[in-house]
């Protein structure tokens, strides 16, 4: 199986020469950066990919495994030949040319994260230009359970609605950046040092409810408009603008959810035009409308007492 979309450059075969059944699949509505697939391989497994998304793959079972059996994963010039047990990762950064093959049937989840959606959680974690780690194996119990409940929610039909989907997936992001990632020591030429990203963060959080020029960021970083505008999209994986948009969301949905303000005010406090101008950017960002954001339904994904993987078996 040769995959579309996000998941488009992988090769996905089982042992008959067919292609794995295909247990959960996509991602809610909105613009979360994350895809998920659930997969079941029958009798063997074959994977070759140089996708452009970050990969992330769990073990998440095995069938009639006997002891001389072995997967082998390469990565690269990198070769392992083991067992992975039940939850082990592996992680295949944008661009890195990787390949498992296994002799057995398994179950496995993959995730796919936009390396723009990844690039904006290093930096607001002051982590400019971390790059993703390639790892051939390893353990994350709660990034495992992140990908489980992504897989559930995604072969139930998004029950718990796009919010939900975007919070777990926020939290599968910030847990990749914070375990999994290499910070950069210095900037690299041609991209915005962490000094300037802090300052032009700060400028545009005080600014929220009035207009915001590029001249003004790009003053801040003391480089032209074009030329910053090229820097900072590099640097934070989206352009000034699309993040001047992101930190007024992020505090309109603060706000919303307090419930101290009405809609209207809410608008005009994080610079809005007007309350149809916030509503159409939460219906493209997180996918519902402002009815649904401001509706009392928890959005925050909770701690489950089923297994990462219970959904292969239900």
């Amino acid at each position: 199986m040769r995959d579309t979309g996000t998941f488009s450059g992988i090769d996905l075969v089982q042992a008959d020469g067919g292609a794995p059944a295909v247990i959960a699949a996509g991602q809610a509505p909105g613009e979360s950066g994350v895809s998920v697939m659930g997969l079941r391989f029958r009798g063997g497994a074959h994977f070759r990919a140089t996708a452009q998304q970050h990969l992330i793959f769990f073990q998440n079972g095995t069938h009639g495994v006997e002891a001389r059996a072995r997967m082998e994963c390469r990565m690269d010039s990198r070769r392992l030949r083991h067992v992975p047990p039940m939850g082990s990762l592996a992680i295949c950064p944008a661009g890195t040319e990787g390949r498992a093959d296994a002799d057995f049937s398994l179950d496995c989840i993959m995730v796919a994260v936009d390396p723009r959606r990844f690039a904006l959680a290093a930096a607001e974690e002051s982590a400019l230009e971390a790059r993703l780690i390639e790892r051939l194996s390893g353990t994350d119990e709660s990034l495992f359970r992140l990908a489980g409940r992504l897989a559930s929610e995604s072969r139930a039909g998004y029950p718990n609605g796009p919010l939900f989907w975007n919070d777990l997936a926020d939290g599968f992001i910030e847990n990749l950046t914070a375990r999994h990632a290499a910070a950069a020591v210095t900037a690299a030429r041609g991209r915005l040092s962490r000094h300037h990203f802090t300052k032009i963060r700060d400028y545009i959080l005080a600014h929220l409810e009035h207009p915001i020029e590029v001249d003004a960021l790009a003053g801040i970083a003391g480089r032209s408009p074009f030329h910053f505008s090229r820097v900072f999209s590099r640097t934070v994986g989206m352009t000034p603008h699309r993040y001047v948009v992101h930190l007024r969301l992020r505090r309109a949905l603060e706000m919303v959810r307090t419930g101290h303000a009405g809609l209207a005010e809410i608008a005009a406090a994080t610079g809005f035009a007007d309350q149809s101008h916030l509503w159409r950017w939460v219906r493209r960002v997180y996918g519902v409308s402002l009815g649904e954001l401001s509706s009392p339904r928890e959005t925050k994904p909770q701690k489950s007492s089923r297994p990462a993987g219970s959904f292969f078996s239900d």
